[in-house]
């Protein structure tokens, strides 16, 4: 069985929307559907079909992050790591600009925010890699060179 790795941050915020979900989100959603099929003839009533496809897609999210949360690994994040894997934030130099990421379990994963996943291209060339280490990365736009400046 694979197991899907998560930073404690990550692990914490699907559980807090699981709750969400199904203590708040799947009510509401069953009261919309309840009151959109007491409004008459489901087959010219929007509102049914609306209320019926925002049920799914809560009741499929629910499902999803249940299966997640199944198989988790939590990884703690190792202060002190010498070598880049998932919890840590690595900071690389590439073309004289330093840029920083984190790196998180791909359930957690948000580029925008510096968060690569450790099967992204990005993030599984620098897994298990160390201070001073080079890598080349294929990514969309050609090949990029970082050098691991350090590790955190």
């Amino acid at each position: 069985m694979k197991t899907n790795q998560l930073t404690k941050e990550g692990y914490e915020s699907l559980k807090k929307e699981l709750e969400e979900l199904t203590k708040a989100k799947r009510p509401y959603a069953v009261e919309r559907l309840h009151k959109a099929r007491s409004m008459g003839d489901l087959s010219e009533n929007s509102e049914y079909t609306a209320a019926k496809e925002e049920l799914a897609f809560v009741e499929g999210r629910i499902q999803e992050i249940e299966e997640i949360l199944k198989t988790v690994e939590v990884v703690e994040n190792h202060n002190g790591s010498h070598t880049v894997e998932v919890g840590t934030t690595v900071i690389v130099e590439a073309e004289g600009k330093q840029e920083m990421f984190q790196i998180v379990g791909e359930f957690e994963a948000d580029p925008m925010n510096k968060k690569l996943s450790h099967t992204s291209p990005i993030g599984h060339a620098l897994v298990g890699k160390r201070v001073g280490d080079l890598v080349e990365v294929e990514i969309p736009a050609g090949k990029i060179k970082y050098k691991i400046v350090d590790i955190k």
